[in-house]
């Protein structure tokens, strides 16, 4: 079963469209001068380093918007097509920082410092008739900033990181890995 509703592909996929070119100021009137340049762009950060040494692991995604600020910073943008309690900074901080993490320590081609990241969102607003007479979807758009935070995206992944390469735990009765990994396998059964 789809986790989300089958139009929020498209509609997501619209309104990155529409903000092609677009100026920062007609996204927000807060945010730096500038113009979303890029978008839709994979992402790859070299090796993350934990305390001073390089790991296997690196950041690998997708962002949607990216926008050249006239200092010669960048802005990056999340567009969500959502009507959900989550769409706040805080929710998706960790997604926008590490395409940020990404984006100011990329595995090849020029770095960028990102001075902002935000959530452009959508929220529908029933229907309205198109000038064609066909009909079309209102929206609610809004702009929500999101606060950088790169100690806290440190922390995190380098305990991500930690847990990954760190040992396995012994399996047995009080695993809840192993408890769920069996109440599936006879769920399924």
């Amino acid at each position: 079963m789809p986790g989300q509703f089958p139009l929020v592909k498209p509609l997501s996929q619209s309104q990155e469209e529409f903000f092609r070119r677009a100026s920062m100021s007609d996204i927000d009137p807060s945010l730096r001068p500038g113009v979303v340049k890029q978008w839709g762009q994979w992402v790859k950060s070299r090796p993350i380093e934990i305390n001073g040494t390089p790991t296997r692991w690196r950041i690998n995604g997708i962002y949607d918007l990216l926008a050249h600020n006239e200092d010669g910073t960048v802005g990056l943008i999340d567009c969500k097509v959502s009507d959900s309690e989550r769409d706040n900074g805080e929710f998706y901080a960790p997604q926008l920082e590490a395409y940020a993490y990404a984006i100011e320590n990329p595995a090849s081609g020029k770095e960028f410092t990102v001075a902002s990241m935000g959530l452009l969102v959508w929220k529908l607003n029933g229907t309205t008739e198109t000038t064609d007479g066909g009909q079309g979807f209102g929206v609610i758009q809004s702009y929500i900033p999101v606060a950088r935070n790169g100690a806290k995206f440190q922390e995190v992944i380098t305990d991500f990181i930690s847990c990954l390469e760190g040992p396995f735990p012994e399996a047995g009765s009080e695993c809840s890995t192993c408890n769920y990994l069996t109440q599936r396998l006879a769920l399924e059964n």
